[in-house]
């Protein structure tokens, strides 16, 4: 039955709650110490200083080696709750644009890093033939911190974070696509894995990508989502001064088999000689 026009005049009128996109850092969802924001599509998002960069390494640094001592199993066990819990959020990334089929692409990316982590060591690893009554055996170990220029999209944003965690790394991210990213914390929050070793930025390449390329204490770059060859020469430039490891592969197609060259790019061989005998 109709309402009455005076019935449809004591209804009471709302504001609609609109979410504020905050920055990712050491576990905690803090606004950007500068107090900036900016608009991407109408939402609010806090926009990253350099004193945010500083906090979200200082987080990632202390996350680092307790993460890389974890198992490798173990590693692989969190990425694949990851991968459950988007899985359990879809519908959240779908109602931000991102197709169905991309959420799902994510997913298997996330899964099938999950089931890497304790493989890639039988992989670039080595047991090497010297010359004497030894042992030689080469084994991959963690870069440490990796700063990343992580791609808009939610398929690209996994492809660059998931390899560099799942082999014992942690992450400092600059995101291009905000609500997306932010919305990945969320998950992030919610499932194993522990505060720092993902953080998430939000703000402009141009302006928070050189504190992270000539921070002492990152150790790696990855310049995926820079399409400006300017930018990504300046940043390379910025990385040298303190001798990072640099990936610039392009921002390309996600939608492919990445094979082992995300995982291995952040990782260093070392040998050891043990003697045999008794």
């Amino acid at each position: 039955m109709p309402k009455s026009p005076k019935a449809a005049l004591k209804e009471p009128t709302r504001l609609s709650v609109r979410k504020t996109y905050k920055l990712y850092i050491g576990g905690s969802f803090p606004r950007s110490e500068s107090g900036r924001t900016y608009l991407v599509d109408g939402d609010n998002v806090a926009l990253a200083s350099r004193k945010d960069a500083r906090d979200a390494v200082v987080a990632a640094r202390a996350a680092q080696p307790k993460w890389a001592a974890a198992t490798a199993y173990n590693r692989g066990q969190v990425v694949y709750r990851i991968a459950e819990m988007v899985e359990a959020r879809r519908a959240e990334f779908t109602a931000l644009g991102v197709p169905a089929d991309e959420v799902t692409a994510a997913i298997d990316r996330l899964v099938w890093y999950a089931g890497w982590s304790d493989k890639i060591a039988q992989v670039t690893g080595s047991a090497n033939p010297v010359a004497g009554p030894y042992f030689n055996l080469s084994s991959p170990e963690p870069t440490g911190v990796i700063g990343v220029i992580a791609p808009p999209s939610l398929l690209g944003l996994v492809s660059v974070v998931a390899p560099a965690i799942v082999t014992g790394n942690t992450v400092v991210a600059l995101a291009a696509g905000p609500q997306v990213a932010v919305t990945l914390a969320e998950v992030l929050a919610t499932s194993d894995v522990p505060g720092g070793v993902v953080n998430i930025l939000t703000g402009h390449a141009a302006e928070t990508a050189p504190w992270l390329a000539s921070h002492d204490d990152v150790n790696g770059l990855d310049l995926t989502a820079v399409d400006d060859a300017e930018l990504a020469t300046e940043l390379e430039r910025a990385a040298a001064g303190t001798l990072k490891r640099v990936r610039r592969p392009g921002s390309g197609d996600f939608t492919g088999d990445p094979g082992t060259a995300p995982m291995t790019a952040f990782l260093e061989t070392k040998t050891v000689w043990h003697p045999k005998g008794f």
